[in-house]
């Protein structure tokens, strides 16, 4: 089953193992590239043109913590909703397959692999879910597997 990318107020019960969710797209530009690495992550083949040019990816490439804040905007906004995200738990595994560069225009999406009521908080439940962000020529540039701790629908009427 895949759902919409619009905003969609979700809980837990509506995390369903198999739930697809489209969280829209975003394109990459080179100043932003070199930006944020000047910031955050100064190697040679995030912020040096010529140096990048002359390197192994032979030019420019977004550090892959960029690509992953610029995810998970995406996933704030389209799969794990305001009213019932209570934080991550942490993430299991994350790659970067393919080096992303500026110009690229990358799809994101949520997939949920499993969901399990909290034992010791009835209030809450927890999701493993995959994350991925693909070229537009379907190429995968980045993977995650997170946990989340979800809050279970309220009682009508609270």
């Amino acid at each position: 089953m895949t759902d919409v990318s619009e905003r969609v107020v979700r809980y837990f019960e509506d995390y369903v193992p198999g739930l697809v969710v489209d969280c829209g797209s975003f394109t990459v530009g080179e100043a932003e590239i070199l930006d944020f690495a000047r910031r955050y992550d100064p190697q040679p083949f995030h912020t040096d043109p010529e140096a990048a040019a002359a390197g192994p990816y032979g030019g420019i490439i977004a550090s892959g913590w960029h690509t992953a804040s610029l995810m998970m905007r995406q996933l704030v906004e389209h799969f794990i909703s305001q009213e019932s995200g209570l934080g991550a738990a942490g993430i299991d595994e994350i790659r970067w397959p393919r080096p992303v560069r500026p110009g690229d225009t990358l799809h994101v999406r949520g997939t949920v692999l499993e969901a399990r009521l909290s034992r010791s908080k009835p209030d809450r439940g927890i999701i493993r879910s995959l994350m991925e962000a693909t070229t537009a020529g379907g190429e995968v540039a980045m993977t995650m597997q997170g946990i989340n701790f979800v809050r279970v629908r309220p009682p009508a009427g609270k």
